[in-house]
């Protein structure tokens, strides 16, 4: 799978170094002398994640990652800042940027720091893609489907669901059966696990 590592920095000798390490570890880059180029850039579907620079002409390093969090971008950020300040390096990894590497950045702090932000970037990926899937299951589910589905998510047996929704066991035995086989699971722990995966829980207000 393509993995690509944008630099951002208007520093063109950072950008040319960096890019030059990690081109030698086969990882694919893309540069930028500043953010605002940066956001004239398609936006990216693929694994990957982004050199900051903290200190730019124009948006700042800070300023980008809000716009990115704000726009939905869940590219992991590593920044990069020419002098130490704890407080930006607190509020920036608050944000939810993944490391915070000073100038000059060596190799051996360089190659690991982006290879755990392509991981994070890829369990990411695949977290969001199990809850897609999870989703369009459920949206396949009647009204009444999911109605059952809750009760049966809190332990309830069918009779349980049966009296507490006012219709037949027969009837809750066929819907289970029904929502079994639409989430794609064979015991109701599988589909515990499912719906809190997707934040559906035994407490949580009615599905529409």
């Amino acid at each position: 799978m393509k993995q690509t590592v944008f630099i951002i920095d208007d520093d063109a000798s950072i950008r040319k170094s960096l890019g030059r390490l990690l081109r030698a570890s086969d990882l694919v880059t893309e540069d930028f002398p500043s953010a605002e180029r940066y956001l004239e850039r398609a936006p990216y579907d693929g694994v990957g994640c982004i050199l900051l620079d903290v200190n730019m002409p124009g948006i700042s390093g800070i300023e980008l990652q809000t716009q990115l969090m704000d726009s939905g971008r869940d590219l992991p950020i590593i920044f990069l800042t020419g002098y130490g300040n704890i407080s930006m390096s607190v509020n920036a990894m608050k944000r939810g940027a993944l490391d915070f590497l000073t100038k000059p950045v060596s190799e051996d702090q360089l190659l690991p720091a982006v290879r755990q932000a392509l991981q994070h970037h890829h369990s990411l990926r695949d977290e969001r893609d199990i809850r897609a899937s999870i989703e369009a299951r459920l949206a396949t589910l009647t009204h009444r489907e999911k109605e059952v589905m809750r009760e049966l998510i809190t332990g309830a047996p069918n009779k349980i669901v049966a009296d507490r929704l006012g219709i037949a066991i027969k009837t809750v035995k066929v819907h289970r059966a029904n929502l079994m086989l639409k989430m794609g699971v064979r015991s109701i722990a599988e589909l515990l696990h499912l719906c809190h995966l997707v934040g559906t829980k035994p407490d949580a207000p009615p599905l529409r």
